[in-house]
């Protein structure tokens, strides 16, 4: 009897420390991590999978809920003290015994953020500024759709005093403005007659809180300058000058909501050394609308006697087909239209199983490259034959033109002295 008991007791312990994880891994973080680690911690998740950010996604709501949850236990000593030794059962039972519950996930949101427990501008809050920014994606990636990210430097809340730009999170009410940040001040105009001015507090610097010890990060402003990573979605057949909307990520501070963040999509130049990896012709298609351009140069043989293919790699590396059977003259600057070779057809829902993809045209323009020079044989072969043709059934342009056969002799007139 005495095995089974200790190996039921050894059982239970396992199952505990395997509970007593779970929190630790939801939030990216080990078990000896700090208040802060915690604070920021839930900060970069609550973000992320806040409901408002991920419209009509159950699975990030889901997250929401467990993080808030997972930020709770762990943030307050007590019930992290009692989470570490007896999991999620110790926090149970603590419920039960009249311990503190769960909150709404987006009342703890809010205490945390400030702005009502969503993102966007609240009644009464004050909004900061929306931010412009344009990127530069290559053509295939218009084409095809593409993942990708993009860094920006941008204001954020100093992570490390958490925005209070004190060290020890000391923050005393300013004495010389009482806190308003602004104080009144006299101006005498005339003898009697005096002027009552507001002017912002200079000992405060109009925040109406002075810190003794400054953070070492921020040197106290609160907030510092930081390159951020941001996810790009670029969809299948996207305009040119597409813009996309990151809600409440431009400069942050503690004294309002962040503005949000508009990209702009433009199209930038190829470049053989980056973005022509795989020898794909369609990178230097261009682009107008949903219809691509393409220049093909034949030499004078092709265009005058046909008989040549050309196959082009497209942007997705499928191939098409150009070409003409032999005694089919192509003229200098003729258009073809390839239909069906263009971009994609972008639609604003994306992707969906109810429609398919269309495309639009590719417009390939043909340029003839004549021969610098005429070896002395291959000259009186071909001066032989034009002749020959051109007394058979030649046309004469300067006849069919009507313009004066010979040099015309134009009057002289004498200047008037």
């Amino acid at each position: 009897m005495w095995l089974p008991s200790v190996s039921f007791v050894l059982l239970c312990i396992l199952q505990l420390a395997a509970c007593a994880e779970d929190f630790y891994k939801l939030l990216g973080i080990d078990k000896s991590a700090s208040e802060r680690d915690i604070k920021r911690a839930y900060r970069t998740l609550s973000k992320k999978y806040h409901p408002d950010k991920n419209p009509n996604n159950e699975e990030a709501k889901q997250k929401f809920v467990e993080v808030a949850e997972a930020y709770e236990a762990l943030s307050d000593p007590e019930s992290r003290k009692i989470y570490d030794q007896y999991g999620h059962e110790g926090l149970k039972q603590r419920q039960q015994g009249g311990g503190q519950g769960h909150h709404d996930p987006f009342d703890l949101f809010s205490r945390f953020f400030g702005g009502g427990g969503h993102f966007g501008h609240q009644p009464g809050q004050r909004r900061g500024q929306d931010m412009e920014v344009r990127v530069g994606i290559p053509l295939r990636d218009f084409y095809n759709g593409h993942k990708t990210e993009f860094q920006l430097e941008k204001q954020q809340i100093c992570e490390e005093c958490e925005g209070s730009g004190s060290a020890d999170g000391q923050v005393d009410q300013c004495h010389s403005c009482g806190g308003h940040g602004v104080k009144i001040q006299k101006h005498m105009l005339a003898p009697g007659i005096f002027q009552q001015v507001q002017v912002s507090c200079d000992v405060c610097g109009g925040q109406g809180k002075t810190i003794k010890h400054k953070c070492a990060v921020c040197d106290g402003n609160r907030v510092v300058r930081k390159v951020s990573t941001f996810q790009l979605n670029v969809e299948k057949g996207a305009p040119k000058g597409h813009r996309i909307r990151y809600e409440n990520d431009a400069d942050e501070s503690p004294d309002y909501v962040a503005g949000d963040l508009h990209v702009t999509l433009t199209e930038k130049d190829a470049r053989i050394d980056e973005d022509n990896e795989g020898h794909v012709d369609g990178t230097f298609f261009r682009r107008k609308g949903d219809d691509l351009y393409w220049k093909e140069v034949l030499s004078l043989r092709e265009a005058w006697m046909g008989g040549w293919t050309r196959n082009l790699t497209h942007l997705d590396g499928h191939v098409v087909a150009l070409s003409r059977p032999r005694a089919e003259v192509v003229q200098p600057n003729l258009v073809e239209r390839v239909q069906g070779e263009g971009m994609p057809k972008w639609h604003e829902d994306g992707d969906s199983v109810y429609h398919t993809t269309e495309f639009g045209d590719l417009l390939v323009e043909y340029v003839i490259v004549l021969p610098d020079q005429l070896e002395k044989g291959m000259e009186k072969d071909f001066w032989a034959l034009w002749e020959k043709w051109r007394k058979k059934n030649g046309v004469d342009l300067q006849k069919d033109s009507g313009r004066p056969e010979g040099p015309v002799q134009m009057p002289q007139v004498k200047d008037e002295l």
